[in-house]
């Protein structure tokens, strides 16, 4: 059997994806809300062309399955060391997911990675967030979060019966670092708007009160808020999102090009995101497809004036939300994956 010229292999960024399971869309638990779908379909683009793809795990038990074999990894710090020195292998890219406010030692390691890989991929190349320092600048690329659809997702986008309150989903962490975080903007919120019994928190760990992710004061100040908003862990986004008209989309850091994939799964549901995350948000997505939370002095009076918007007002950001995801959010981020796994001609 002939060797083909190139394969390529991905480092998830958690064992739990090993062993092919980054590519597994039956797997109902790591696949959740389509969660696998930009790297199934690299894989197949991929595989119509000849080239083989698999996780790093597959390289790493010394097969050589082509002439080059592409190596990026997707967080994971430690998976290419072994791999150095391999004439058979390329290290195309590292691709840095987290923010430093999660990840601060591996950004920290860029000058190193740099040395080591083609390109990083990081959210913006101006050092918003992290030092430039020592670093290569040149291999420094723009990294855009890979979404799942291309599109709203039915028959979601189109469910009518919606709670006029604000959901809330996410987990409950405890930052190592405090600055600068919103997870306690988010906590905020929910105090201020439980007051109003104006939503709904959704959400691993909530209501582990005793657990080290509720160990810092946001959450003990706000407690009593939490357990009354409190409506459970949720096991589908898209259809949890469905049921309300607005949602709080908070990221966990402001930091120029941090756009992850809560903004996009409130478009996809129909939901009309009140954002607060990447400071030039109105340079990623159009300002009429949510609404900027920094625009309120504080929450309640968001509350009250998305409470109060015109059912015709509301449709506008959503169709406007759709058409983001039909133009500009498939061009640039439905791909995204695929736009970074590129081989030589």
């Amino acid at each position: 059997m002939t060797q083909p010229r190139h394969a390529i292999f991905l480092d998830p960024s958690s064992e739990h994806f090993l062993g092919d399971r980054l590519f597994d869309m039956q797997d109902s638990r790591l696949n959740r809300d389509g969660t696998l779908l930009p790297f199934a379909r690299l894989k197949a683009r991929f595989a119509s062309m000849g080239v083989p793809v698999h996780t790093a795990d597959v390289l790493r038990s010394g097969a050589v399955l082509a002439q080059t074999n592409h190596y990026w990894s997707l967080g994971m710090r430690s998976g290419y060391q072994e791999l150095l020195g391999r004439d058979d292998i390329r290290l195309r890219g590292f691709v840095l997911f987290e923010p430093p406010l999660v990840e601060p030692a591996m950004y920290a390691d860029l000058p190193n990675l740099m040395q080591c890989f083609e390109n990083v991929f990081v959210h913006n190349v101006d050092g918003d967030g992290y030092a430039l320092q020592d670093a290569e600048s040149t291999k420094l690329k723009k990294l855009d979060w890979p979404q799942p659809y291309d599109s709203e997702v039915e028959p979601y986008w189109s469910r009518r019966d919606r709670e006029n309150r604000l959901v809330v989903i996410a987990g409950n962490h405890n930052p190592k670092f405090r600055h600068p975080e919103f997870y306690s903007k988010r906590i905020q919120a929910v105090g201020a708007l439980a007051a109003l019994d104006a939503v709904d928190l959704y959400g691993r760990g909530w209501d582990r009160w005793w657990s080290k992710q509720s160990a810092w004061w946001p959450y003990w100040r706000h407690f009593g808020a939490i357990r009354r908003a409190y409506r459970g862990s949720c096991e589908a986004k898209l259809e949890v999102l469905s049921r309300y008209r607005f949602s709080l989309c908070f990221e966990n850091t402001p930091m120029r090009g941090y756009l992850t994939e809560k903004l996009f799964d409130c478009l996809y549901a129909g939901t009309v995101p009140l954002y607060l995350g990447a400071p030039d948000i109105a340079e990623l997505v159009p300002p009429d497809a949510y609404v900027d939370v920094r625009r309120y002095s504080d929450f309640r009076t968001l509350f009250r004036e998305v409470n109060a918007m015109p059912d015709e007002a509301w449709q506008r950001m959503r169709e406007a939300g759709k058409e983001f995801l039909r133009g500009e959010g498939k061009r640039r981020y439905f791909d995204a994956l695929i736009d970074i796994c590129t081989l030589p001609a």
